[in-house]
């Protein structure tokens, strides 16, 4: 338990500061600190890139003993890890990557009491014995991550992670913090039970990402697709994930033959190939990663400026924590999920594998909410947030594609009548492509080999392509209008709702979307303003310099965050660059020169003086000093 003389006022806001370099909280962080110290237990649902770290690197500067944070993947830890010595705080892990002399050391530096953080993995705590290693320092608190793990109702449970039920039990007076990203409420309630929380102060907060945008596009030609969306971030990272391991390896070589610096990332790589992968993608070294959901948790890298989903999630907590990924550094981001319906059965298939039961019904169930999210015209942002149990008020997001694209509500009955005719004249027995090719009067070998060129609506639909037969179907399918029926190989056919259409008792429109009406990156609240982008590049490459000889990722030295306000602020002395935000002490003295000496370099090199003018009011005698100075010269 911590020293409880400790004044928890004053050094809260002076750490944060000084340490970390913020110069105030994000929603929540404060409560959760707090109660910390008050050694209370804490159970916290916080979205991704919410700030979950600092609720416990905080407290452990403050409190006596060390704060032992249980964590899922080595990569993570050794990321955090280092994200902590950069900021001057104490910090080691202990797991298998470390040579015998290598967990020597972390466990003699333990033992004498001088590690504000120690990272273990789940496994490593249920190890005979080593809870016997942890009784002999203070422990100030545990902190578990990526705590829905240990429910068997989240979309992500490991075995491993029931070992932790113990720790209440096994250190009765230390105190528990639990985080996770994703969890409904089924969850949160299984997570504290089986962590045995006592009494915990209970956070809930917002899911909502308001820097990211969201968009889903049909899947059409997917490679031209996914090169527009590396095309337009350009040189940025970004993570593409894939449902199987050759398309995977498939979608990174694409790349790679595109003169894209990308790598893939799957169980079936070696764990030290994997590891060199993920590390590659960590350090700038590639700019692109295409992954299965096993790259999900093991990456903490804050600058990813998009994520794409080139095949449909099997639910939407695992699509949720995948977008997640992007813009943890708070800055505007971009989640792009191509859908296509022929993805349906090869999930369901897997599905089917399942005992019949509960389990299996909660899958179907989960995929169905993805299906839906995917295709209904309604804000993206709304369906998420509902699916954890949040309302959203705003009628119009402002950051995805339902809410920022020109919509025209279109009447579809003519059309459907036409698709849906040639559905039930062929016995509700073909799926789309070939309902397809039959309104089109496509002359192909099964068309004339099954006589379906002979019924009254073959190529009654010739005037129009195929995306907009396809686009029908995507909007019969989810209205309810027509379903798709079958395993492996889905069928067409007619619902109720789909009959009274067909014979005209009703109508049916459709919302058609036909391209942005603003221009728009972020959501409501994000605040999000121009940067020097010509400088950007200039300090992005300093960073990357820097982190090299430092052994360790570039975000970590500043993130992406951190270098576009020095881009908007132009900071001419060391006092300027510490009222940046993430410009602690440590990073203050480690790098504030480098910055400093970049920042004057370019303003000297660049010949208009606009822009130094338009920053006097910000920066203040500093600035100004340096304008006179360009101007005599």
């Amino acid at each position: 338990m911590r020293d409880k003389s400790v004044n928890t006022t004053s050094p809260v806001v002076d750490i944060l500061k000084k340490v970390f370099g913020f110069q105030s909280f994000r929603p929540n962080q404060e409560e959760i600190i707090r109660n910390i110290l008050d050694g209370n237990d804490v159970f916290a649902v916080m979205p991704t890139g919410g700030g979950k770290s600092l609720c416990y690197q905080l407290p452990a500067k403050l409190m006596k003993g060390t704060t032992v944070v249980i964590s899922p993947l080595i990569s993570l830890m050794k990321d955090q890890v280092d994200a902590a010595l950069e900021n001057g705080i104490s910090a080691a892990l202990i797991n298998s990557s470390l040579s015998p002399e290598e967990m020597t050391s972390v466990v003699r530096s333990f033992r004498n009491n001088s590690l504000d953080l120690l990272y273990i993995a789940p496994e490593r705590f249920a190890m005979p014995g080593f809870c016997e290693i942890l009784r002999t320092v203070p422990i100030s608190l545990f902190a578990i991550d990526e705590a829905h793990c240990i429910s068997e109702w989240g979309h992500d449970f490991r075995p491993d992670y029931l070992s932790l039920s113990d720790i209440t039990k096994t250190f009765p007076e230390t105190p528990v913090s639990a985080f996770t990203a994703t969890a409904t409420g089924k969850v949160q309630n299984d997570i504290i039970s089986k962590l045995g929380l006592r009494s915990p102060f209970t956070i809930r907060a917002s899911f909502n990402r308001p820097n990211l945008y969201y968009r889903v596009e049909n899947k059409r030609e997917l490679k031209t697709q996914v090169l527009d969306i590396i095309k337009k971030y350009a040189g940025e990272p970004g993570i593409i994930y894939r449902t199987t391991r050759d398309s995977v390896t498939n979608m990174a070589d694409m790349l790679k033959e595109n003169g894209i610096r990308a790598l893939p990332y799957h169980a079936g790589l070696s764990q030290e190939q994997r590891k060199a992968n993920q590390e590659a993608f960590n350090r700038d070294e590639v700019n692109v990663i295409t992954a299965t959901i096993a790259f999900g948790m093991g990456i903490d890298k804050s600058n990813v400026r998009f994520v794409v989903h080139a095949d449909l999630p099997k639910n939407i907590e695992g699509y949720y924590q995948e977008t997640g990924r992007a813009g943890r550094d708070g800055e505007p981001a971009e989640c792009v999920l191509f859908f296509g319906r022929e993805d349906i059965p090869k999930i369901k298939y897997f599905i089917n594998q399942m005992p019949d039961g509960p389990e299996r019904t909660v899958a179907v169930d989960k995929l169905n909410q993805m299906i839906k999210y995917a295709s209904h015209n309604v804000c993206r942002r709304r369906q998420l947030l509902f699916y954890f149990g949040e309302d959203y008020a705003d009628k119009d997001c402002g950051a995805c594609d339902i809410c920022t694209e020109t919509v025209e509500k279109v009447d579809i009955t003519t059309d459907a009548q036409i698709l849906m005719s040639a559905m039930s004249r062929t016995g509700q027995r073909f799926g789309t492509l070939h309902i397809v090719d039959i309104v089109m009067g496509a002359d192909t070998k099964r068309v004339r080999e099954l006589e379906h060129d002979k019924i009254k609506t073959f190529g009654a639909g010739k005037g129009r392509d195929k995306n907009h037969w396809r686009f029908i179907v995507d909007e019969l399918l989810a209205q309810d209008v027509i379903h798709q029926d079958g395993d492996r190989y889905l069928v067409l056919k007619l619902m109720e709702k789909g009959k009274t259409i067909l014979f005209g008792k009703e109508k049916v429109s459709a919302l058609k979307r036909e391209g942005p009406k603003k221009k728009l990156r972020a959501g409501k609240g994000g605040g999000f303003e121009k940067y020097d982008e010509a400088l950007f590049e200039k300090l992005r490459a300093l960073r990357k310099e820097l982190a090299d000889k430092q052994g360790v990722p570039p975000y970590i030295v500043f993130s992406d965050k951190t270098l576009h306000e020095m881009c908007r602020l132009y900071p001419a002395s060391l006092s300027d660059i510490a009222g940046i935000t993430g410009v602690g002490a440590a990073k203050l003295e480690r790098y504030g020169d480098d910055f400093i000496k970049a920042i004057k370099t370019y303003l000297n090199e660049t010949p208009s003086l606009e822009r130094f003018k338009k920053q006097q009011a910000i920066l203040g005698e500093n600035c100004k000093g340096l304008l006179r100075g360009q101007e005599n010269n």
